[in-house]
């Protein structure tokens, strides 16, 4: 294995490990892994830098390893981590070069991913169908939903199953068919089933085998889970760094290409980030709750419920049973009632659950949801309803908060997290402060005497801050500083963490009582007008009996 990784590897590996150190160098943020072999050969090697760090604590919630050198013959053979960001852009997480796929090498590369992390869990994972691959999720990332990349099982389907796709030409139209335009786990049963017996492949081992692990790629299974895919229907982005290596691409070129990938998609981020921000979005309906959206959504992401909100003009919904505190809605489109989907609301909490679930794939409230509550009179979107990864201010904050398996990480375990708290903190009195010259000296003060303070706890230790090294695939972390500091520290920031939770959640009440006034407001509407008619029709009613 060594001396296979070493003639991949060549002289290169040197080359990267070289880049590697001097990125740490520059920033202490920047974390890598390397595997030293016996004969001091390099194996494998991960790393992830500053920004890929602090954007899986916004954006970590669906992930994608990328293994796409595998198919494309790239001479650099590098795997990454991604996610997609409030824009719907890809967004990376971390790269590896992998040098052998071994279950061991595998294992390393989400443990060394994990540890970049702080620890911190995906909802969701999606990788080729690889039995490896699959082994060392479910070791690593047990909380992880991991998902099977659908195009990966059709291209396999293609080759385990050529002499089929020879002889009836249609059957890759009806099996794509089956897979992605059932809309239930009944409907998928029936279609493959009745697609199997069509084609007399019953017995066919790989189809078997494709239907025990249906679970982990036909859509009507995953949609209960959150992977952040809203624009299926639209162009694909695609993925982080396509354009940008080949199979010529050599290691003395790999990091100029890798620089220039990541310094592209931070422009286009910035781009949509001024759209967002600089253009006014054209309503489509006089509707509150549109108006709300386009002010919280980013740009993209508000088209895209500006899409859902008109569709509910097509699709009206019938209540179909009262339970009291439970309401079941039936929603189905003009002309396609056989499509129809079910709505639950539990009418106190505002709260809805529906048979199309993508507001649980895709953190999107859908078309049925919404046509329940115009139904029902609610003018604005309930706050549980708007996940904060998909906002403006996505990437204010510790951490996302909405679908991750772990708390917000604390203040102590990345020093990224710490720098992005600091700097927000002091954005606020920066932007406070320059309002008027009285709020102006009271946040100077402040900050002059914060900085007396760092001054004076830097003093007492040579070596306060924190450094990383790593070799041989592990790390050492060298904290200093005396041990009432560590204490001190951590007391604080458990008073910090608390104040954010309290914050957090006078938010949500905020939030809430802003929901149930304009709703209370609606109604005391809808009763006055109620008022109104009531009183024409006994004046009508008078005026009869006089006459």
């Amino acid at each position: 294995m060594s001396g296979n990784r070493h003639r991949v590897l060549g002289g290169g590996g040197q080359h990267v490990l070289d880049y590697l150190k001097r990125m740490q160098a520059e920033n202490q943020n920047f974390y890598y892994e390397v595997q030293i072999e016996a004969d001091q050969s390099i194996g494998n090697m991960f790393w992830a830098d500053a920004a890929s760090r602090l954007n899986f604590n916004y954006f970590g919630d669906a992930v994608k390893l990328d293994m796409s050198y595998r198919e494309n013959r790239h001479r650099v053979p590098l795997a990454y981590f991604s996610g997609i960001n409030h824009h719907g852009q890809p967004v990376l997480f971390g790269c590896a070069l992998l040098v052998d796929e071994s279950e061991s090498d595998f294992l390393w590369l989400f443990q060394s991913w994990l540890r970049a992390m702080s620890g911190r869990y995906p909802v969701t994972i999606t990788t080729e169908p690889d039995r490896i691959l699959q082994m060392a999720v479910r070791l690593v990332l047990p909380q992880t939903r991991h998902r099977l990349c659908k195009n990966g099982i059709f291209k396999e389907t293609k080759e385990k199953l050529a002499p089929l796709y020879q002889s009836h030409p249609t059957f890759e139209t009806e099996f794509h068919k089956c897979i992605d335009d059932t809309d239930s786990i009944q409907e998928f049963e029936s279609c493959w089933s009745s697609l199997l017996e069509r084609y007399y492949v019953m017995d066919n081992e790989w189809l078997q085998s494709m239907y025990g692990a249906r679970q982990h790629w036909v859509p009507v299974y995953l949609r209960d889970s959150f992977f952040g895919e809203i624009f299926a229907t639209e162009k694909s982005e695609g993925s982080f760094f396509d354009g940008f290596f080949n199979a010529a691409t050599t290691f003395q070129l790999f990091f100029l290409q890798y620089e220039r990938a990541i310094s592209s998609w931070h422009e286009k981020e910035l781009k949509a980030d001024y759209d967002t921000n600089n253009m006014i979005p054209i309503l489509k309906t006089p509707s509150p709750m549109e108006k709300q959206a386009a002010n919280i959504y980013t740009k993209r992401i508000f088209l895209k419920f500006q899409e859902e909100l008109v569709e509910t003009l097509a699709n009206p919904a019938t209540k179909v049973d009262d339970c009291g505190t439970m309401s079941t809605y039936r929603v189905a489109k003009f002309g396609e009632e056989h499509k129809a989907h079910t709505v639950r609301l539990m009418d106190l909490e505002m709260k809805a659950s529906c048979t199309c679930q993508l507001f649980d794939f895709s953190g999107i409230i859908c078309r049925h949801i919404l046509a329940v509550f115009r139904a029902k009179n609610v003018l604005m979107l309930p706050p549980h309803y708007i996940l904060k990864r998909w906002t403006r201010k996505a990437k204010t904050g510790s951490s996302l908060d909405e679908h991750g398996s772990e708390g917000p990480i604390s203040p102590q375990e990345s020093g990224t997290v710490r720098y992005n708290n600091l700097r927000q903190e002091a954005i606020k009195y920066v932007e406070e402060g320059a309002k008027s010259i009285h709020i102006y000296k009271v946040a100077m003060d402040a900050l002059q005497e914060a900085g007396k303070k760092v001054a004076a706890l830097k003093n007492q230790s040579r070596f306060f801050t924190q450094g990383i090294y790593l070799t041989n695939g592990s790390s050492q972390e060298v904290s200093t500083g005396e041990a009432n500091q560590t204490t001190s520290s951590q007391s604080m920031a458990e008073k910090e963490k608390k104040i954010r939770e309290l914050t957090a959640e006078l938010d949500s009440i905020n939030q809430k009582s802003e929901f149930y006034r304009t709703n209370l407001l609606s109604i005391l509407h809808d009763v006055e007008d109620q008022k109104s008619k009531m009183s024409v029709k006994v004046q009508n009613s008078k005026l009869s009996l006089k006459e």
